[in-house]
């Protein structure tokens, strides 16, 4: 079973989701919330595989939850919403679908298609597997993850930089982050993710962005959208704003 949570500050918009997925028998609704204040606390507890998560509420909006939520966060998330310009937000900071209010059954049916066939992906490989396997002109590569210092995006294309060499992975950065065991990975830009054992400091630029400068000696930009999840992860308040 599923275990699926709504979050959504209309009742209305609520109901619409939740008669829709207590229609499918895969599917367990966990419960619903009304604000994102209250989403955190219920996802910490209840830990569900699905977020259906409303991007305006006030106080705390649906990319302030994830943000907060950091490796907490669920497996597949699908964002719902009235407004279309939040999209490339969206999948920036890892939803695996975007429905547009007012939405069809078929519409929202695809969205639930969509994140049973990724939960079930996830069910088939190990998020901490130790190796990835990659083909390089005719020879078969066995990369430890361990030893990845930062993932680049690169289309459809994942590089890793592994010392000195890259090696392309022909797999997307999301669908990397997702597997990957997220006390050891994070993402720091919508194109890079950082081992953060490789991470030796994080420098404060002139124009009032950070840098995350690496072992290796590569600088990596940081996003300011994933100041909160990368502080998170390294455990500490380095007293940063992420206004």
């Amino acid at each position: 079973m599923i275990r699926a949570l709504v979050v959504d500050d209309e009742s209305l918009a609520r109901s619409n989701v939740t008669v829709l997925l207590r229609r499918d028998p895969d599917v367990d609704l966990v419960g619903e919330c009304s604000s994102g204040i209250e989403a955190l606390a219920q996802i910490r507890r209840m830990q569900p595989d699905l977020l259906f998560l409303d991007v305006q509420m006030p106080e705390c909006d649906g990319f302030d939850v994830l943000e907060l939520l950091g490796s907490a966060m669920p497996p597949a998330i699908v964002f719902v919403t009235a407004h279309d310009e939040y999209a490339l937000r969206a999948f920036e900071a890892g939803a695996l679908d975007y429905l547009l209010k007012p939405f069809d059954d078929a519409r929202f049916r695809r969205a639930l298609d969509r994140a049973k066939a990724s939960l079930a992906h996830r069910l088939t490989r190990s998020r901490t597997s130790n190796r990835l396997v990659i083909k390089d002109r005719g020879e078969v590569l066995f990369i430890k993850v361990a030893d990845i210092d930062w993932i680049e995006a690169a289309n459809y294309y994942a590089c890793l930089h592994v010392g000195a060499r890259i090696h392309v992975l022909r797999r997307s950065l999301m669908e990397l982050e997702s597997e990957l065991d997220a006390t050891q990975f994070c993402r720091v830009h919508r194109a890079a993710i950082v081992n953060l054992e490789r991470i030796r400091s994080l420098e404060l630029k002139d124009d009032g962005e950070y840098e995350v400068v690496l072992e290796t000696g590569a600088r990596l930009r940081m996003s300011r959208r994933f100041r909160r999840r990368l502080q998170s992860r390294l455990g500490f308040s380095p007293g940063w704003s992420t206004q």
